[in-house]
């Protein structure tokens, strides 16, 4: 799944299609060690070209092995979605740098177009930060051990709401000295 840009210019009229298997286990596990194990991912998708450079959408399915943040235990996270991408040439961005912000396209370096790349790139990208096992979402009580234990965001916040301020008895007496001094300075 690369392409040179001179072979990709002779599917100007029509894009080029293409729809693949690819083995991405090893290349995904160098990007992201915490990839327990990966299917090979289907990639189907276009390559369309024209003056403003060349647009790359695909659709990737896949199936990963990471572990789950909460307890490390191996989980299988599918994976489906879609991507498009916008690449230039350096002579072509010049030519529309006052129209096109570089965060919009990827400059090509080199006279090739390498779609595995942004596929393994994008994959990366889509591993959520919280990954949980079945069980673990269907869980109603949160881990916890000796002196420690993890609650929910809204559980803090309900805690947070119900322990009043104390004054500690011992400088309450403290405290009257101090509103008498404000209202002898306000007099």
């Amino acid at each position: 799944m690369k392409w040179s840009l001179q072979e990709l210019r002779k599917f100007r009229e029509s894009g080029l299609s293409f729809q693949e298997t690819l083995d991405v286990k090893n290349d995904l596990q160098q990007r992201d060690p915490q990839i327990i194990d990966a299917n090979p991912a289907e990639v189907a998708g276009m390559v369309t070209v024209d003056n403003q450079g060349y647009l790359l959408h695909y659709r990737v399915k896949v199936t990963l092995t990471v572990p789950s943040s909460r307890s490390l235990e191996p989980v299988a996270l599918p994976l489906d979605f879609s991507v498009t991408e916008q690449f230039m040439t350096p002579e072509q961005f010049q030519e529309k740098s006052d129209e096109v912000s570089e965060h919009e396209v990827l400059i090509l370096e080199g006279q090739t177009l390498d779609a595995v790349e942004s596929i393994l790139d994008n994959i990366v990208l889509e591993i959520p930060m919280q990954i949980l096992s079945e069980a673990e979402k269907d869980a109603t009580q949160m881990p916890k051990g000796e002196d420690w234990e993890v609650i929910s965001e809204e559980d803090y916040l309900q805690q947070k709401n119900q322990a009043a301020p104390t004054i500690d008895p011992r400088l309450a007496q403290l405290s009257q000295l101090l509103e008498k001094s404000d209202d002898e300075d306000k007099q």
